[in-house]
């Protein structure tokens, strides 16, 4: 199931807003309309926004008018500072976009034609979105390695297959552990205010055949309190270089509660989210979002009117709190400052010697 791609001259999504009861494939082909995806969440995960935002420069080099790589690459730039600003904790939004630049950049210096770097840009955030399910199963079948026999899982938000291009990070530990034969059992947190557990995991999950019980959020204390919950998984939208992690809102108390009961914790994603520019998590933006989002299920309040309300999308988890980190690398533990470094060198290394070899080929 891809939840970003590229048909017919435009961006195809899965629109999760309205999942599960419908299921929708949306086109854009502007790149506010692009921007406006993102935003409004008819895409959201990390990986999956990051994706979006690729293929995003891809539309605004098609509709581009410039007829040189002068003005190309300026209406490039101004198209990655509108995506960038869509979702600004996201870090792969911005990594990506960077991504795209450098790549017509190099094919403007090298002296390619408008077309030649249009064609480039496709081909390049076509191998993104491919190069994220590798990565993605990577990181699964890591993580899996850690998960036993029987497992009782803990999963905040959603990270599967809706979060990512396909497979997932979280959850794509999951479903690698159903592919190696593996019994385990997740209890789904609801995730307020927007449900994505609810509404996507539960929705995932179901369609697997994974064994699950979708649960309010306030009942993941009693549950780890209680000896059923063997490990605590969620995926992040960004790394510090110190291992904290930004992670959808709920994330942190989760974390504290799990050490508290002796219950590793481990983060699940790829090295694109890791920032090694932010020494620590107080450094990484936190969005706040619409009022509405808590104020109201879909169309009906359920709150005073107008009441006041504080609605940030992420909390920050201190790395004390994490047992692990997966990364498609590997599994990082402390100290992190030392391991995520690694990571992210192996893993930038590889996408080099995979560039290079795929050159040598052609």
């Amino acid at each position: 199931m891809r939840t970003v791609f590229w048909q017919d001259g435009q961006v195809q999504l899965i629109d999760q807003r309205v999942l599960p009861a419908e299921t929708v494939i949306a086109s854009f082909g502007t790149v506010d309309a692009v921007a406006f995806a993102i935003r409004d969440m008819v895409v959201r995960g990390a990986p999956a926004i990051g994706a979006t935002g690729a293929y995003g420069m891809v539309v605004a080099a098609q509709s581009s008018p410039a007829s040189d790589g002068p003005a190309l690459l300026a209406d490039l730039r101004a198209a990655k500072a509108v995506l960038d600003a869509a979702r600004p904790t996201a870090v792969n939004l911005s990594w990506a976009t960077a991504r795209l630049l450098d790549v017509a950049q190099a094919a403007v210096d090298a002296g390619a034609s408008v077309d030649a770097v249009r064609a480039a840009l496709l081909a390049e955030a076509d191998a993104l979105a491919d190069e994220d399910v590798e990565i993605n199963r990577r990181m699964g079948f890591h993580g899996a390695a850690v998960i036993p026999d029987g497992a009782n899982i803990l999963h905040h938000c959603n990270t599967g297959a809706l979060a990512t291009v396909d497979f997932g990070t979280a959850l794509g530990v999951v479903y690698a552990c159903q592919e190696l034969g593996k019994s385990v059992h997740v209890w789904v947190d609801e995730t307020r205010p927007r449900l994505q557990g609810a509404r996507l995991t539960a929705w995932e999950l179901m369609r697997a055949e994974v064994p699950m019980h979708l649960i309010a959020d306030n009942a993941a204390g009693h549950l780890m309190r209680t000896g059923q919950v063997d490990v605590v998984l969620f995926g992040a939208d960004r790394v510090a270089a110190n291992g904290d992690v930004a992670n959808k809102v709920g994330t942190y108390k989760l974390a504290v509660v799990a050490r508290e009961n002796g219950i590793p914790v481990y983060a699940v994603v790829p090295t694109s989210t890791i920032d090694l520019s932010l020494p620590d998590g107080d450094h990484i933006p936190i969005e706040e979002r619409d009022a509405r989002e808590v104020t109201h299920i879909g169309d009906t309040l359920i709150a005073p009117e107008g009441v006041p309300v504080y609605n940030p999308a992420f909390d920050v988890t201190p790395y004390r709190y994490l047992t692990g980190i997966v990364t498609e690398e590997g599994i990082c533990y402390p100290p992190f400052t030392q391991s995520l470094r690694r990571a992210k060198e192996a893993a930038e290394a590889r996408i080099v010697a995979a560039r290079r070899a795929k050159q040598a080929s052609v």
